[in-house]
């Protein structure tokens, strides 16, 4: 049966587009359906400009409509503003700018008295490439002397500049917020103190307070919430969740306004002026500066507000631990958990969390004791949370790739350069965290795709980790080294007379200073000792520790290593292990964080001499080995 339209139909206009050509033409359309505009030329008359402003008008409309809708919802709102005001529906405040953070040892010269007072404040100074930061404290803290000795352990000093701004409450401005006025204040070095006013100049110190719970009426409490401009604004209770706040009140604030991440590496201070009239004699950096961050991104806002919402204040899964490990330390960059019965060595009743910060610093002990305390209150009363270090594995790739000269003017060299720099973007983009895993067909293809002259690349992997030896110790200890990803061993004895396919750098051994060490394994999963003899490789222990090619696991099981040699032409305090991965393929496990080492990795390049059409014939092409073959010695190198 055949369909028909009617004469009423015809003549609706189309509402649903949202495009501009698309809505004026529905507006010609409509018109010519019109018995009075029928025959109209729409386009070479003044009428246009009537439909494109109609056009104009309704796509306007539509478009502000749309963007409307989409900022009503969390997962779609664009705007900071919107994300932010739907998060604190959920309970989430978004974190501040942070300031990076140090942790040092004063001892005071020549100082007296029963006790000395660092106060709030005191100004310690560094300087990073050419630029001098101020580093601050941000509480007093009091010693007595122990031996005559003046010695203030684990200060912590923030950068930045420590600020005291105040407000006079006033009811009866309706328009009245205590705002932070700085977008770069770091709101986790906030103090909050309400003098009762101008001629009472008792003062009471507030505390933030993180949920409803066990707020009482009288309960001396602030709130915070990011409002305008990326600034925070404390507020405080209304008399029945919280103290409220009279009339004529002085409401302090106290902040330290920082350059966020400008200073993280910082590891070298000086005492600005004096800590109550005496110098510093020694200034010890117990843990370089580090935590600095920016304040937290829309797209963070949107996956950290909802999993807190779902957390509930309690740690049970892993989302909940990751959740809020994030609350007490914001300058978490990854947060990995697990339980301990994933780990190699089961351990019951714990579960592990390794904290990545963006400089790729460790936390320092005192930060770890923080968050494990807190955590505390959160986890299930059998649980005990435990911080651990991320453990870096680094790969080292061996790329020959292969150009078209006439498709560029660059050499080899450059061609190099730009491909090491594509390497170096993709490891921090991609692998630059607990869950990033190298794909051998995806960093090749990033050496490809570096330039379209770039035609083709043969590239091998290699891994390495680093272990720190415990030289000062008098007893031999045991070390392991986890890669937890397979080793290549595709039969027994291979490579064995080559070195095998373990190699590190050197060491020495029993405060013996002149015999360098090294180690190698003999293909069969046994770690064999051995220096060299005028380049000749000499075994002193053949069953020195053992290797499990399946784990990617080797145990030293007793060794006093005494020294440690350079490392890459540098000083260093730990020996460097590589390994021929199984699997081109590598993936993090646990705690594991995954790194291009650019530096250390083998990039060159060569003219394609077919593509280039200088060998079309093909005779004479060179290609590269598509393996890993090791020739033992000191290097690692294959």
């Amino acid at each position: 049966m055949a369909t028909t339209t009617s004469a009423n139909e015809t003549k609706k206009l189309q509402v649903t587009e949202l495009d501009f050509d698309q809505i004026k033409t529905n507006l010609k359309n409509f018109l010519r359906n019109q018995a009075e505009f029928a025959d109209f030329d729409f386009e070479g008359s003044g009428m246009s400009v009537l439909l494109d402003l109609l056009a104009y008008n309704t796509h306007y409309l539509g478009f502000n409509a749309n963007m409307l809708a989409n900022e009503m919802f969390l997962d779609s709102a664009a705007l900071r503003s919107s994300v932010v005001s739907l998060s604190k529906m959920l309970g989430y405040t978004p974190a501040s700018a942070i300031a990076p953070e140090a942790d040092i040892t004063v001892v005071l010269a020549n100082a007296s008295g029963a006790s000395v007072t660092m106060p709030a404040g005191t100004k310690f100074t560094t300087t990073v490439g050419d630029t001098q930061y101020t580093y601050v404290t941000n509480a007093d803290k009091t010693i007595t002397p122990q031996d005559g000795v003046y010695t203030f352990s684990n200060v912590k000093i923030y950068e930045g500049t420590r600020i005291t701004f105040q407000y006079t409450a006033d009811s009866n401005n309706e328009d009245q917020k205590f705002i932070v006025p700085n977008a770069n204040a770091d709101i986790t070095t906030l103090k909050v103190d309400v003098q009762n006013s101008s001629s009472d100049t008792t003062q009471f110190t507030y505390t933030k307070a993180t949920s409803l719970t066990g707020v009482a009426p009288d309960s001396r409490v602030y709130f915070t919430q990011e409002v305008e401009d990326g600034k925070f604004e404390v507020y405080f209770g209304d008399g029945a969740v919280g103290k409220k706040i009279q009339d004529g009140n002085i409401v302090k604030l106290t902040y330290i306004v920082t350059n966020k991440t400008l200073s993280n590496g910082a590891n070298s201070f000086s005492l600005s002026g004096t800590i109550a009239g005496f110098s510093a004699q020694t200034i010890t950096v117990n843990s370089k500066s580090a935590g600095g961050a920016e304040p937290e991104s829309i797209a963070s806002v949107k996956i950290n507000a909802p999993l807190q919402y779902s957390s509930q204040d309690r740690a049970v899964t892993v989302a909940d631990y990751k959740t809020l490990v994030k609350q007490i330390y914001p300058a978490a960059n990854a947060i990995q958990v697990w339980g301990g019965e994933d780990n190699s060595t089961p351990q019951y009743g714990k579960v592990f969390i390794s904290v990545k910060l963006a400089d790729g610093s460790n936390l320092t002990s005192v930060d770890k004791t923080d968050i494990e305390t807190q955590l505390g209150q959160y986890a299930v009363a059998s649980v005990r949370p435990t911080l651990v270090d991320p453990e870096t594995t680094f790969i080292v790739l061996n790329t020959n790739f292969k150009y078209n000269s006439n498709l560029t003017t660059k050499d080899a060299s450059t061609l190099a350069s730009e491909v090491s720099t594509a390497l170096s973007n993709y490891s921090l983009d991609t692998l630059n965290n607990f869950v990033g895993v190298f794909r051998y067909s995806v960093a090749t293809g990033v050496i490809d795709d570096t330039d379209p002259s770039i035609v083709s690349n043969i590239t091998t992997v290699k891994i390495y980790q680093k272990f720190t030896p415990l030289v000062s110790s008098t007893a031999s200890q045991k070390y392991t080294i986890s890669f937890n990803n397979a080793i290549y061993n595709p039969h027994t004895g291979h490579n064995s007379d080559a070195g095998g396919v373990v190699s590190t750098t050197g060491f020495k051994l029993d405060n013996d200073n002149t015999t360098e060490y090294y180690f190698n394994d003999d293909g069969a999963g046994n770690i064999r000792l051995y220096h060299l003899v005028d380049g000749a490789v000499t075994y002193d222990n053949n069953n020195w520790g053992t290797v499990n090619y399946s784990t990617g696991e080797i145990v030293i099981s007793s060794a006093k290593i005494t020294a440690v040699s350079e490392v890459d032409g540098a000083t260093s305090t730990q020996v460097r292990v590589t390994v021929i991965p199984r699997s081109n393929d590598i993936a993090p496990v646990r705690g594991q964080v995954l790194n291009i080492d650019t530096a250390n990795s083998t990039i060159e390049g060569s003219v394609d001499t077919i593509e280039s059409g200088s060998s079309s014939s093909g005779v004479g092409y060179s290609t590269s080995t598509s393996y890993s073959t090791s020739t033992g010695g000191t290097s690692g190198t294959y």
